[in-house]
């Protein structure tokens, strides 16, 4: 297990409603920041992946200071500089799931985005420069093109990042699963990675106002699950794999060893 120690000192305590605005200002405010800097440095072909990286991970632990997130990071972490195309699968329980992966674990990683996101002018005109997809599976001829970009993107060392269950769960049990992800995965040959956020859930209980501070919060990362040579008549096993992974991984029942980023 390793401690990013993000905070010191933190205290568990529910946020005042001063505090609560703080967080969602300062929250929108750094959000702007880093999309303003992307967007600026992309004007400019100033910017590169390694910036990129650099950015979401300090937009990352900034968004985690505000709610003094405790957090530490158990199970093994896979070399994502092997060649192989990942995806990262994880639960989705609070909107800071994906700030709390984008600071645990390393590699260029980005978010497999709904499109609604891209109609915001500021945040998806620098999702875009940042090489953030999506696919739309409602348009065929575009969900052909946007598989083959993501597909281009995860051979050239892009590590996806998505929810299977499609949206926040309110209690932190797993909702079922949608097999969007998984005809990514299979469809790209892709190496699957299980990811449980444990304790998310109460920091920003999903469609709540409440914001708890201090709180700790796991990241469990599970075995490695490769979809080479798996047919889509075997989509349902995938998933129920997958799922029984995350399950063990919110238990803390999982045997593993510790995180090789601790060394």
């Amino acid at each position: 297990m390793i401690s990013l120690n993000l905070n010191p000192r933190p205290l568990a305590e529910s946020a005042t409603l001063a505090r609560r605005a703080l967080v969602v200002l300062g929250s929108v405010g750094l959000t702007c920041h880093y999309s303003l800097l992307i967007i600026v440095r992309a004007l400019f072909r100033r910017l590169d992946r390694g910036i990129v990286d650099n950015y979401c991970r300090k937009w990352s632990a900034a968004l985690l200071r505000l709610v003094r997130a405790d957090l530490t990071v158990t199970g093994e972490v896979p070399d994502f500089s092997d060649g192989r195309r990942y995806i990262i699968l994880c639960t989705h329980a609070s909107h800071y799931d994906i700030p709390v992966t984008f600071v645990s674990l390393p590699g260029s990683i980005r978010m497999l985005a709904k499109k609604e996101l891209f109609r915001l002018p500021l945040l998806g005109r620098a999702m875009r420069a940042a090489e953030f997809p999506s696919i739309d599976r409602r348009d065929r001829q575009r969900a052909l093109a946007d598989l083959r970009r993501a597909k281009e993107m995860m051979e050239d060392g892009i590590v996806l990042w998505a929810a299977p269950e499609g949206t926040r769960s309110p209690d932190g049990q797993l909702l079922p699963f949608k097999k969007g992800c998984f005809h990514l995965a299979m469809d790209t040959d892709a190496v699957i990675v299980p990811v449980a956020v444990r304790g998310i859930h109460k920091v920003l209980p999903a469609r709540t106002c409440q914001i708890n501070l201090g709180l700790p919060v796991e990241v469990c990362v599970g075995a490695p699950i490769d979809t080479a040579g798996r047919s889509k008549d075997e989509m349902p096993e995938l998933m129920a794999e997958v799922r029984s992974q995350m399950q063990l991984l919110l238990s803390g029942d999982t045997g593993q060893g510790g995180n090789p980023l601790a060394s």
